[in-house]
């Protein structure tokens, strides 16, 4: 009774692999906002600092997001991909092993939990019992540190890094296009590293990491990024190329 209740307790827990697996693709958004955010606004800021019109700051800042948005979601679809490849190839080895070497493959995981200290006969116990459940998931599991219902879609997760690209992108946009001319370049500035505090605070609090020294090292190449960019942009724009 005491067993069915504990279970019965812990049913809607979220678990350990389950919580890192939500974390990392927490923190993978937090990162590609935060590159929508610095570079759109280091293009935006640019073109702000060479002219003050409307028009080609809009033109120059949308070709930076889209660019940027299609950009993040390709390298994110062929880094997924190759990782997903991978990990299929690996089931597909393992399920053939499964199916070709069984007592080769009971062996092998005995062996794998008795070097994790348990007793031979425990450790061939626990193989066979869990051989029974589930013999491809206990392999995947001790041998490769994988689940089988793990593997990441290349489409969602390019179509999230773009997403998350677009949504970090919009805050320069609407920082340098709704002001007066004369307050764009300095509330640009304000919000844009503003908001990379917040994000290298959010990402370093998912890492584990000292949220103020990582907030402050985005913060610091933001500004950078943003000097460099107006400060060429105004030397252009004083050349008369605008």
């Amino acid at each position: 009774m005491a067993s069915t209740e504990t279970a019965t307790m812990h049913e809607n827990e979220p678990h350990r692999d389950d919580l890192a697996h939500r974390l990392n693709w927490l923190r993978a958004g937090v990162l590609g906002a935060n590159d929508g955010i610095v570079s759109v606004a280091a293009i935006v800021v640019g073109v702000a600092g060479a002219t003050t019109s409307t028009g080609s700051i809009l033109a120059a800042g949308t070709a930076g997001l889209v660019g940027g948005a299609i950009s993040m979601a390709l390298g994110e679809y062929v880094s997924v991909s190759s990782q997903s490849d991978t990990q299929k190839a690996l089931i597909e080895k393992e399920k053939r092993e499964l199916a070709e070497q069984p007592e080769d493959e009971l062996n092998e995981l005995a062996a794998i939990y008795e070097s994790k200290g348990l007793s031979p006969e425990t450790a061939r116990t626990v193989a066979q019992e869990l051989t029974e459940h589930d013999a491809l998931a206990a392999h995947l599991s001790a041998e490769l540190n994988i689940h089988e219902d793990d593997i990441v879609s290349p489409w969602n997760a390019a179509l999230a890094s773009a997403v998350a690209f677009t949504l970090g992108a919009a805050l320069p946009m609407l920082a340098i296009l709704l002001p007066p001319p004369e307050m764009r370049v300095p509330l640009t500035f304000v919000a844009v590293l503003l908001a990379l505090a917040i994000t290298g605070a959010v990402g370093a609090w998912i890492g584990g990491a000292s949220r103020f020294r990582a907030a402050a090292r985005v913060v610091l190449g933001g500004a950078l990024a943003l000097a460099a960019t107006f400060s060429i942009g105004t030397l252009l724009g004083a050349s008369g190329v605008f």
